[in-house]
């Protein structure tokens, strides 16, 4: 990987006007406020930026701002949420020229679950069908892919350079740092443990909880690399009872409103998810505040 992959890399959110068309403008902005917080590299296209709604050229140009934007100061990941090998591959090779640093990609997840063969099928045809580096996202409940698995695919396949652990699982997390391949990388989507991830070694993280409070997150991430685990720990106590303000059914929504919070509009969702109740919208609020606090100085007057 040209790049490397490591600490905050925040999944952005996809703004949507009422119509459902994206709102460039405020996806601009929403980049420029990441990289005022300081952070480590951004995602288009996760699930916190609603990629499976996202249709093929949306993504593309999605990845062609935000680059653009980001210019060569932080590596941007591409997200691909497909039902297929042959989608995964077309989503891939609708970005691979664009200087993506990874291609940030889930297991299938309708309803049939493939066997560990095919899993490895895909992965390799999606590895070999693109130039662009591989991150496996290890989301899916009904596909969720064992250590011993990931560890294989990363082993013989060299296109696959990592896996973005999720599914709140630190044991499933610490079992992959103990066994990933030399060059690898593992990063956390455990957004209630990131401090523990990363005192485990996580190499970074790409989780909902960055987009919502980026400065804060930064700050864990230095403090942990720091060895100041008392302060770490305090930040983490903070940014685990915002996690529970926005943990629900339609996180990209309350990850929105924490971003409308802060001076950044973020727009609508889309269709069908709803956008953050009154009462999430006031567990935010009063959660927010104590994050923001731990933001390092000279990051936090930076926002938009």
């Amino acid at each position: 990987m040209a790049t490397p992959l490591t600490g905050i890399i925040p999944p952005l959110v996809t703004p949507f006007t009422e119509a459902g068309e994206i709102d460039e403008k405020a996806f601009r902005a929403q980049v420029r406020f990441m990289l005022a917080k300081g952070v480590h590299g951004i995602c288009v296209g996760g699930s916190t930026g609603e990629g499976h709604t996202l249709e093929r050229d949306e993504l593309r140009r999605l990845a062609a701002v935000a680059l653009e934007e980001a210019g060569d100061r932080i590596p941007v990941v591409v997200g691909i949420i497909a039902n297929s090998t042959r989608e995964a591959i077309l989503r891939a090779r609708a970005v691979q020229d664009l200087g993506a640093a990874a291609l940030q990609v889930t297991p299938v997840h309708y309803l049939f679950k493939p066997d560990d063969a095919a899993t490895l099928a895909h992965f390799r045809a999606l590895a070999e069908a693109s130039p662009v580096p591989v991150i496996i996202y290890n989301v899916i409940p009904w596909n969720y892919l064992r250590p011993d698995l990931l560890v294989q695919i990363m082993t013989e396949l060299a296109g696959v350079q990592g896996v973005k652990q999720s599914q709140g699982d630190l044991k499933l997390l610490a079992d992959l740092l103990l066994t990933v391949p030399a060059g690898k990388v593992v990063l956390s989507a455990v957004d209630a443990l990131l401090y523990p991830s990363f005192a485990l070694g996580a190499h970074g993280a790409i989780a909902a909880n960055l987009t919502a409070a980026p400065g804060a997150c930064v700050a864990l991430w230095h403090e942990v690399q720091r060895g100041d685990h008392a302060k770490a720990l305090a930040i983490h106590k903070a940014l685990l009872r915002f996690w529970n303000s926005i943990a629900g059914d339609n996180l990209p929504a309350t990850v929105k409103y924490a971003l409308e919070r802060q001076g950044v509009a973020a727009g609508m969702p889309r269709a069908p998810m709803a956008p953050a109740t009154k009462e999430q919208r006031a567990a935010i609020a009063a959660a927010l505040d104590a994050v923001l606090a731990f933001e390092e100085e000279g990051h936090a007057a930076e926002a938009l």
